[in-house]
């Protein structure tokens, strides 16, 4: 098993003023040649945009791009017609494919927004650009967590993704344990805490921490507080 812990003060980060952001991946200005991807997981950015403001429209093509709300509201418009406004609770997924072009906007003026971008390498090159959101309900969880976000041929109500990567949302209470075993054995797991203190595989993680895991297809995680946190189980080739 090989394990590889980024504290969250070691992320790279912006502040344009309107925009704030941390990167657990080389992007943008930010480049660390230790932090490129974790197999096809190629970005976690933690966004935090200023009321009223936001990505005007721009292009992307042959990426898998998950946006996760953490607080206030985010709207989608994009050249397919695609157009969302979701909050915590709510992912939208966007498969970039042969081009799309897009814009990302804080939809309240008085409130700031807070989200998780997320890239992933699709296993498809050139497919039809697509947009969908979906609400999970986020709020209802207890020392569980829900799969948001999964390959296209996998059936169940998650989000579809091309690429054989499996995306969940999930929430621990103080003292709980809770074990998490991969849909695809050789995939490895990528953990990012979203809030709280969890200890996984011996190491203590704190808010905005994440570890990346290989060679191991069970998770123990237990909780020192009352946790979220999002799971990245990806290809590694």
């Amino acid at each position: 098993m090989k394990t590889t812990v980024h504290k969250a003060e070691t992320r790279g980060s912006s502040d344009h003023g309107w925009l704030k952001t941390n990167f657990t991946f080389s992007f943008a200005d930010y480049y660390n040649p230790e932090r490129i991807h974790f197999g096809k997981l190629r970005v976690i950015n933690d966004d935090t945009i200023a009321p009223g403001m936001g990505f005007g429209l721009h292009p992307h093509d042959n990426m898998e791009i998950i946006t996760i709300p953490l607080s206030g509201a985010v709207k989608h418009t994009d050249n397919t017609d695609g157009f969302g406004i979701i909050k915590h609770g709510e992912v939208q997924v966007m498969s970039a494919g042969t081009g799309i072009w897009h814009s990302e906007f804080n939809a309240s003026e008085t409130e700031e927004l807070k989200l998780l971008q997320i890239w992933i390498f699709p296993d498809k090159i050139g497919v039809k650009p697509g947009y969908k959101t979906q609400s999970f309900g986020f709020d209802a969880l207890q020392n569980e967590w829900l799969l948001v976000a999964g390959p296209v041929e996998m059936e169940g109500s998650h989000l579809k993704i091309n690429q054989q990567a499996f995306v969940s949302f999930g929430k621990i209470e103080k003292g709980k344990q809770l074990t998490y075993k991969n849909y695809l054995p050789a995939n490895g797991v990528y953990l990012f805490v979203v809030e709280g203190n969890l200890a996984v595989e011996g190491s203590l993680l704190e808010r905005r921490d994440g570890i990346g895991i290989e060679g191991e297809p069970t998770l123990q995680i237990g909780s020192m507080e009352d946790s979220q946190f999002v799971i990245f189980e990806i290809p590694m080739k």
